[in-house]
């Protein structure tokens, strides 16, 4: 075959790839806006993506599961899945293609084989139907504004989650524009996938096709949320004003509001962080605290380490994206170094995380130091724990163990093992995983027991993941999985 020929196959093959990769792409919509089924590929989402990008996701599965998972195979199976009566869940397409690649002639075909795994999945068998419950944004910042693209995204069916209502100051022609064009932009994760539209007769924005109701008042106990229709609705809370459970019981005192998730570290209220101790949520829990980024980012980490090797001791030194509560330029500000221009500085200041981690891993905190420093980017920070261990290890069964909590068990969603040896700040961004943890960085010390493990996390995007996660838990409408 000449060079020529060999070009011109190579590019035929790969247009037959293509095609079955766009093949794939409608069953996974299909999926998703008739079943209310998201399928995922070693935890990385599948929907919307383009044939390219499917293709790169199958690439990259090799490295997870340890075999090739052909697109062919999805397909396959992802055909014979569409004409199951499954109810709404989380099914990984990888792992299904992997072990069918080990087990399938035990099970002689394809629809055999996933009824003999996803049993548990199919509607007769579903001991509850999900209720659609309502959810309000008190609060339309960085954070808020995330999470309602995040609920317009995941809506699909409308079985889970839906935002009805956002509760922020000014409902008036020219705010809500502006309110609308912020949905609509962002200087950091893009343009908004969608329609973004004021209603100033209505007082809403529509998004997608889905009116939502701009609130605007002073006090939480104000507002009749019954009157929009609005009834045992979640309130998530992102304005970080309302911190402790008497100022966040006052959201309560509004007709139409059952429970209250509030987007910050909370007093005297349960501080969850998905994957580790969602299981602890006391079941008359009327408001619980998603914590914070950072503690979403290292409590993943943290958990695998103590359960695997001990932790005896550590320091986290986190490096953090600016954020809105430092100045622009110079100026006074209550703590003295974030009044200095965020753009040009490295600012040292203090966390929380450390403390933080005993209200998820209790006893470890005490063990604990931590501090911060902000830096001048936007987004995407990176977390440096300093751990000595209980037990002896060495490099690769260190990074093992956390590939392992990666690929199985209840932290899929919660780390990304990550491989490449040039990851930087950028390349975090808009990932859904609280903890990416960057396997090529980690350092040993020769005492087989001193550890240095990096930890990046996109402290926006890879945390509002978290308190969606969090957000169906807590309301009951969390579908299955199959990781």
């Amino acid at each position: 075959m000449s060079p020529l020929e060999s070009y011109d196959q190579s590019v035929a093959d790969r247009i037959e790839k293509e095609k079955t990769a766009a093949a794939l792409i409608k069953t996974i919509s299909d999926l998703f806006y008739e079943k209310g089924v998201e399928v995922v590929l070693f935890r990385q989402g599948l929907l919307d993506l383009r044939p390219s990008e499917i293709l790169s996701a199958h690439a990259h599965a090799h490295v997870m599961a340890g075999v090739v998972v052909p697109v062919e195979e999805s397909l396959a199976l992802m055909r014979e899945l569409g004409k199951m009566a499954l109810a709404p869940s989380r099914i990984d397409i990888g792992r299904l293609a992997a072990e069918w690649s080990k087990e399938g002639a035990a099970a002689l075909n394809r629809n055999r084989f996933l009824n003999e795994k996803l049993g548990d999945f199919l509607k007769p068998n579903q001991k509850t139907k999900h209720t659609p419950v309502d959810v309000v944004l008190y609060g339309f910042g960085r954070i808020g504004r995330l999470v309602a693209r995040e609920l317009i995204a995941q809506e699909g069916k409308g079985e889970q989650l839906r935002l009805r209502a956002i509760v922020a100051r000014g409902d008036d022609p020219e705010t809500l524009e502006k309110r609308a064009s912020l949905l609509r932009v962002d200087s950091v994760h893009g343009a908004f996938a969608g329609t973004v539209v004021a209603d100033p007769v209505n007082k809403c924005i529509v998004v997608n096709g889905r009116p939502i109701h701009i609130v605007s008042a002073s006090n939480p106990e104000d507002i009749d949320y019954t009157t929009y229709g609005i009834q045992d609705a979640l309130l998530i809370d992102n304005t970080g004003a309302f911190r402790d459970e008497v100022a966040l019981t006052r959201h309560l005192q509004s007709p139409g509001i059952a429970k209250v998730l509030l987007t910050a570290p909370g007093k005297g209220v349960p501080n969850v962080v998905v994957g580790v101790n969602e299981k602890t949520i006391p079941t008359d829990a009327k408001i619980i605290s998603a914590a914070s980024c950072t503690t979403n980012a290292i409590v993943p980490i943290l958990k695998v380490m103590n359960e695997e090797f001990g932790i005896e001791k550590g320091h986290i030194e986190t490096i953090h994206a600016y954020t809105n509560d430092q100045n622009l330029v110079d100026n006074m500000h209550s703590k003295y170094r974030r009044g200095r221009a965020a753009g040009l500085n490295m600012v040292i200041t203090e966390t929380g995380a450390g403390s933080a981690v005993d209200k998820a891993l209790p006893g470890l905190g005490s063990k604990l130091t931590s501090n911060a420093i902000r830096v001048p980017v936007p987004n995407g920070s990176l977390a440096i724990l300093n751990l000595t261990l209980s037990k002896k290890t060495n490099r690769t069964s260190l990074n093992a163990a956390l590939k392992q909590a990666a690929y199985t068990g209840d932290l899929v969603e919660q780390i990304m093992y990550s491989i490449s040896p040039e990851l930087v700040s950028t390349d975090i961004v808009g990932n859904p995983c609280p903890s990416i943890f960057d396997s090529e960085a980690t350092i040993l010390h020769t005492d087989e027991v001193s550890a240095v493990l990096y930890v990046w996390y996109d402290n926006e995007y890879g945390y509002t993941r978290q308190v969606l996660r969090l957000a169906k838990h807590f309301t009951g409408v969390e579908g299955r999985r199959y990781y």
